[in-house]
């Protein structure tokens, strides 16, 4: 049995049914679970002797517009002793109703959820810390979603330098 068979295998047996579906894609294991649950499957995974998954390596979020549910937020899990690596991913339909905050299992997830909210804008129940990290406190929207609007400036070459050098603020003094 590979680790991440019996990965599902003990989560079916602490938490049944809570695995919704299993995807492999070039080697990497991910495991559907859902959004209520995920605090009670990282628990199951990070103390489990057989798993230990006590890294947190990353939180991202994927923005799947115009299909919803819309968002989905992954969890990068990495068991130090075993050398394995497993992704959890919850289905997110309101980004202000994300899951719940994973900082009480591995206290990375503060920050790692606040980039996800700052970035993307999905809210971490429980996380009382998020805030801009990247962006200006100022900054209006998440611009990783799909939605957001584009800056655009267009590319200067070698046949365009004289164009766009006119629109330069410094071009009308």
């Amino acid at each position: 049995m590979t680790r991440d068979e019996l990965a599902v295998k003990i989560l079916n047996e602490n938490l049944p049914g809570v695995v919704e579906s299993v995807s492999d894609f070039r080697g990497e294991r991910t495991l559907i679970v859902p959004k209520k649950r995920i605090k009670d499957v990282g628990r199951v995974l990070r103390d489990d002797p057989a798993l230990r998954y006590n890294f947190l390596s990353d939180i991202v979020a994927d923005d799947y517009l115009p299909d919803y549910p819309r968002f989905a937020v992954s969890y990068h899990l990495l068991s130090l002793p075993h050398k394995h690596r497993l992704r959890l991913r919850v289905w997110v339909d309101d980004p202000d109703d994300g899951p719940e905050t994973m900082a009480e299992l591995w206290p990375i997830a503060t920050w790692l959820e606040m980039e996800v909210w700052d970035l993307m804008g999905v809210r971490f129940a429980g996380n009382g810390s998020l805030r801009r990290l990247f962006l200006p406190e100022d900054w209006q929207g998440h611009p990783l979603r799909k939605d957001y609007p584009l800056g655009y400036e267009e590319v200067q070459f070698s046949f365009n330098w004289q164009e766009i050098d006119a629109k330069k603020p410094y071009a009308k003094e």
